[in-house]
């Protein structure tokens, strides 16, 4: 038979069943299934060859019929696409709305609101991959993040019909549009080999790195579309695609560069079980596999929101829960599919065209308007009780100024704070931004300030590179700084305040595990594990910049600030609301653990030029655990760096530079040796 040999495809059909349950049992982290959001490249290639197709045929039919009234509609084509996609996406987000109303802090319930404006909008894909930051919210807490492949495809749909309409018009037939096709997918993959090294995040959410995968679909229907194979054939073929899908989906993982090379993988596979077009193939055609891929849609929407859940709960890893929200799962989008997809598409494709396009533009403006409030009023304050709105409001609490003075890139805005006369340097990465309105508030004469020399992702380590990023010039900005120092006040300290260890040892929040296995920043070459000799290369890079600096005026390294691996006003606020405990803690323990290669090395600093060391322990820990909130309030505004509030305890700790400041150099040196040998002594672990 021909690969569009029947009306319906029960193999593809059968296709979708594999690819959504790969990504819904990846998202709610079933062990072994490390690659399973390849199941989204399977759905772009089979997007690709379906909408091909349907454009494809419509053209040649249109062209058998001569003058007659065209087979192919461009506004056809597109109202069909809003009305297999957008009932069960208002659905969701309408209930997403509702629900929110009663369990989303302000600054949640206002992300929502500008998530389903972009779901709606199709353009998610782009609003989500500018979202990407230093202080952006967790990927695992966007309701709405799946939403991005949605986004991808209806772009793709957006164009390739115009672009396959302009090309039969110039010359009509399947060879030109192969070239065609072809073209487009070389220069695609081209692009997203070359940019998902450097550019993971463009080249992960944003059409020119995915359409090859689609463009692939397409091509696969124009070329394969006259082949005649066996029976044996067809077999081989299966066996083989299916092979290379259950590879990618055990042995990737979202430590690789995607989608680039890797991508061939699955999208070879997908493209093979399309030319098997095999029906009634074990591998696709039972009972449960047709079931899932007609539901896949509207199971692919809900099982997201039901993983985040699992996240905002911290249940992710219970395994009670996480066969409740696959059961959940499986029930809603069941529902939404007999309920809401197929009679919503059946009752549109009944009225004309003006009407059902009329309907849908009302539908979206119905649940759009409520979302753009909400977006506009902020979340819409007063929602919640007042204890428990003032836990989540401490995630804004933030240095007002760290937007305009945190650096991402070269120049470093140099902004200072306080008065006319420089009373001190800052340094470091954004835990240094975060408290550096602490440092102000610790100068001893209004007239002085404090200079802002702060870059995001930046540790005072002389000679750091981060890989996959063309554009990290960290290691620059350190030289420059070296250099432009020498120019100031010998007599003015400098403080250096960076998140060190997880620049050396990897983060350590539960959702980073896969970026904690490959170093990520490195000196030299980059590397595949932590070894030996990076470590001595990062020791060896930090203190030969604190010493640079300390030639010419008192350098004082500020240990570093507990890491309690999850939000802590998130946490605090979801557990108020549930009536839980509030607290969020690590113990000294774990904390002197994580950090003690940091301390050795600024030790050896102290040790070695003079620099002298602030605890900050004394005034965020007590005995046997550092907490993140004093009195029931939140000290932190994520899970690493201090709010305001927080950066406020240790005002007493920065009043020690200044009170230094009045005694000699050579005096500041005796006295950081000896008190760095006095806690190289109490704090090693």
């Amino acid at each position: 038979m021909t690969i569009t040999g029947k009306s319906f495809r029960e193999d593809i059909n059968g296709l979708r069943a594999w690819a959504v349950l790969a990504v819904i049992l990846y998202h709610f982290g079933i062990t072994g299934l490390s690659g399973g959001f390849i199941g989204v490249d399977v759905f772009f290639v089979i997007s690709g060859f379906l909408m091909t197709g349907i454009i494809v045929s419509g053209l040649e039919t249109s062209a058998k019929q001569g003058g007659a009234r065209p087979a192919f509609s461009l506004v056809g084509f597109y109202l069909s696409r809003a009305r297999r996609i957008i009932p069960a996406l208002l659905f969701l987000a309408s209930v997403l709305m509702i629900a929110g109303w009663f369990f989303l802090s302000d600054l949640e319930y206002k992300e929502l609101g500008t998530h389903i404006i972009s779901a709606l909008g199709f353009f998610s894909n782009i609003k989500l991959w500018r979202e990407v930051g230093y202080f952006d919210a967790a990927s695992h807490e966007k309701l709405l993040l799946h939403t991005w492949s949605l986004s991808v495809e209806w772009q793709f749909y957006l164009i390739l019909p115009l672009v396959l309409i302009a090309i039969w018009r110039i010359r009509p037939g399947r060879v030109s549009l192969t070239a065609t096709l072809a073209l487009g997918l070389l220069l695609s993959l081209l692009l997203s080999i070359f940019v998902s090294p450097v550019e993971s995040t463009f080249a992960f959410y944003l059409l020119p790195t995915r359409a090859w995968e689609m463009l692939a679909g397409g091509l696969v229907y124009l070329l394969a579309n006259p082949l005649r194979l066996s029976a044996r054939t067809q077999i081989a073929l299966e066996t083989g695609g299916f092979s290379l899908i259950i590879a990618a989906i055990l042995l990737f993982d979202a430590s690789s560069n995607w989608p680039g090379w890797r991508a061939l993988v699955p999208v070879m596979g997908t493209l093979l079980v399309l030319i098997a077009a095999r029906q009634g193939s074990p591998w696709t055609g039972s009972r449960i596999a047709q079931w899932l891929g007609d539901c896949s849609y509207s199971l692919y929407l809900w099982h997201w929101p039901f993983a985040v859940a699992l996240s905002y709960l911290h249940l992710q890893d219970h395994a009670g829960a996480i066969i409740l929200g696959l059961a959940l799962t499986l029930v809603c989008g069941w529902l939404s599919y007999r309920l809401v997809e197929t009679p919503a598409r059946t009752t549109l494709t009944r009225m004309p065209q003006w009407a059902g396009a009329g309907a849908l533009l009302a539908a979206i403006c119905v649940v759009a308007l409520p979302s753009l409030l909400v977006r506009l009023q902020q979340g819409i304050p007063g929602r919640l009780p007042a204890q428990i709105s003032a836990v989540f409001n401490e995630a804004e609490n933030k240095n007002p100024r760290i937007k305009e003075c945190l650096a991402f890139s070269l120049p470093v805005p140099e902004c200072t704070y306080g008065g006319d006369k420089l009373g001190v340097i800052v340094i470091g990465d954004s835990h240094a931004g975060a408290m550096i309105r602490s440092v102000e508030k610790a100068l001893p004469d209004r007239a002085l300030n404090v200079l802002d020399w702060t870059l995001a992702s930046c540790p005072t380590i002389l000679g750091i590179k981060k890989a996959g990023e063309r554009d990290y010039r960290c290691d620059e900005f350190l030289t420059q700084a070296v250099n432009k120092q020498k120019s100031l006040p010998g007599d003015v300290p400098m403080l250096i305040i960076n998140r060190s260890a997880a620049y050396i040892s990897g983060p350590n929040e539960p959702d980073r595990t896969d970026e904690a296995k490959v170093p990520l920043f490195y000196i030299g070459s980059p590397q595949q594990s932590r070894t030996r000799e990076l470590f001595q290369a990062m020791r060896d890079g930090m203190i030969e910049a604190a010493c640079e600096f300390a030639k010419t005026r008192p350098v004082y390294m500020v240990r570093p600030t507990p890491e309690l691996k999850i939000d802590v006003p998130k946490t605090m606020g979801r557990a108020l609301m549930l009536g839980r405990p509030a607290e969020v803690s690590i113990s000294l323990k774990e904390y002197r653990q994580r950090n003690a290669f940091v301390f050795e090395t600024q030790d050896m600093a102290a040790e070695r030029c003079g620099v002298k060391i602030l605890d900050p322990i004394p005034y965020l820990c007590s005995d046997s655990r550092c907490r993140g909130d004093v009195g029931g309030q939140p000290i932190y505004f994520d899970d690493d760096h201090l709010s305001e509030r927080g950066g406020s305890l240790l005002i007493p700790m920065f009043r020690k530079v200044f009170e230094d400041t009045s005694r000699p150099n050579e005096a500041i040196a005796r006295q950081g040796l000896t008190e760095a040998k006095e806690k190289q002594a109490s704090s090693s672990p």
